[in-house]
């Protein structure tokens, strides 16, 4: 499993980074076609009640799979964003099946 980490306007966190490996794992773990993530933190200063986005790019076979969320929170962010690859992988995964 590769994670490749960016932070955009925002300060390195060796916290988060540990956080969103863990929560990756086990997309990793139960969809073996993965190859790798991108995972991209970036901090907006113009929105007050939230601002901070959380971007994950995973790379598998066939197109990769996107997915952004904007939270008041990082790891909040973080979440939404693995339930919504969760959801893609699932779909992908029955494309899969099927052949």
């Amino acid at each position: 499993m590769t994670v490749n980490f960016e932070y955009v306007n925002t300060d390195v966190s060796e916290t988060l980074s540990a956080f969103t490996e863990e929560k990756l794992g086990k997309l990793f773990n139960r969809y073996e076609f993965l190859i790798s993530a991108t995972v991209r933190f970036k901090h907006d200063d113009n929105l007050h009640n939230e601002g901070k986005f959380c971007d994950i790019e995973l790379s598998l076979p066939g197109p990769r799979i996107f997915a952004t969320s904007n939270k008041s929170n990082y790891e909040v962010a973080v979440r939404e964003t693995i339930n919504d690859l969760e959801r893609q992988l699932k779909k992908r995964k029955e494309v899969f099946k099927t052949h």
